[in-house]
């Protein structure tokens, strides 16, 4: 999954949908019937005039093909609209809660806590997540509340989940995905669009999971976002899904690994406040949600007031191997004193 950018108003998208992507990949066909136009010349034995008249023909029969015949993109026309609509919400309903809930629950367990802290009128939100897994957004769906949850959407990589039909087909039935372009300029009116009419979104300010769990540098899509359309950010931490499903893997590890979901409090743009100085109050509400869960609340609290939040992004002289290593175990262990209290309970 993935996040609008930002880079950009909406508009005209400047990548291979674009008047510069397109001006490109004419450029790139026009190149290569060149050169096979010069290869056939050559081995016929014509002259530069006859080579010259087999250029032009050639050269107008590519822009009468160009012209009659564009191919978008995968995701250009596919906004997943009707996975939005009633009966798709119903089929949905009962994927996630009849098949997609009893799966994920018997191959990791998940561990949910600060629901409390959702808006409780239901408003529209963004939901902001460190990404690492393809684990994280059914954990995300399957832990919000169901009044949330039936009216929640998911951004997605146009370039991953909608390339082609069947991928769009599921991950739009399931998760109630639409498309959004990881480049630059590749922002629609979509994501708006969804807020304003009562959807909440889950994004992934990074842009793509994690190769190693630490987070990366948070985009500027999603406080782009939620200061054009003033609504709040709700942060979320995951700790634990990149040791239960790293980047590549096919299927979550053997043991029902542990998987922690935090939910932190609402973050909300003040008025007049820029998109440059709400994204890093985004990001630091992340931050301090992973340092929670990693130590205490109180602890946690105390280093956010002074601005000493251990850096979620990790070490960043250790070699590759270290920083996997870190992210490679449970994110907590059972405390003796609860393990001796459930051994009692059986006896």
């Amino acid at each position: 999954m993935s996040e609008p950018t930002g880079a950009s108003r909406p508009g005209a998208p400047d990548g291979p949908d674009g008047p510069a992507g397109r001006a490109a990949a004419d450029g790139d066909v026009a190149a290569e019937s060149t050169v096979d136009a010069d290869a056939a010349t050559a081995s016929s034995g014509a002259g530069p005039a006859e080579s010259s008249g087999s250029l032009l023909s050639a050269a107008e029969r590519l822009a009468r093909v160009r012209d009659r015949v564009h191919i978008p993109s995968p995701a250009k026309g596919f906004t997943g609209a009707w996975g939005r609509w009633p009966w798709s919400r119903a089929a949905r309903e009962m994927v996630q809660m009849g098949l997609l809930r009893p799966l994920v629950h018997s191959q990791i367990k998940v561990v949910t806590l600060g629901r409390d802290a959702l808006p409780a009128d239901n408003r529209p939100v963004i939901f902001v997540a460190n990404h690492s897994s393809h684990l994280d957004t059914p954990m995300i769906l399957l832990s919000l509340p169901d009044s949330y949850r039936r009216r929640t959407t998911v951004a997605a990589a146009a370039d991953y989940f909608f390339d082609t039909w069947w991928r769009a087909f599921v991950s739009s039935l399931v998760f109630n995905t639409f498309p959004v372009e990881r480049k630059a300029g590749g922002l629609t009116d979509l994501p708006g669009t969804l807020l304003r009419t009562g959807w909440s979104m889950v994004v992934y300010p990074e842009g793509t999971r994690s190769p190693d769990g630490w987070m990366t540098r948070f985009r500027m899509g999603a406080a782009w976002l939620a200061v054009e359309h003033r609504v709040p950010v709700v942060p979320i931490s995951l700790r634990g899904s990149c040791a239960a499903m790293p980047r590549g893997a096919r299927w979550p590890r053997p043991g029902r690994p542990e998987v922690r979901l935090r939910f932190g409090p609402a973050v909300e743009p003040a008025e007049g406040e820029s998109i440059r100085q709400f994204a890093p109050r985004v990001q630091a509400a992340v931050a301090a949600l992973l340092d929670e869960d990693a130590s205490t609340w109180w602890g946690a609290q105390q280093r956010a007031a002074v601005g000493a939040t251990p850096d979620p992004t990790g070490p960043k002289k250790a070699a590759q191997w270290r920083r996997l290593w870190e992210q490679g175990g449970a994110p907590t262990k059972t405390p003796a004193r609860l393990q001796a209290w459930r051994g009692r309970s059986r006896r």
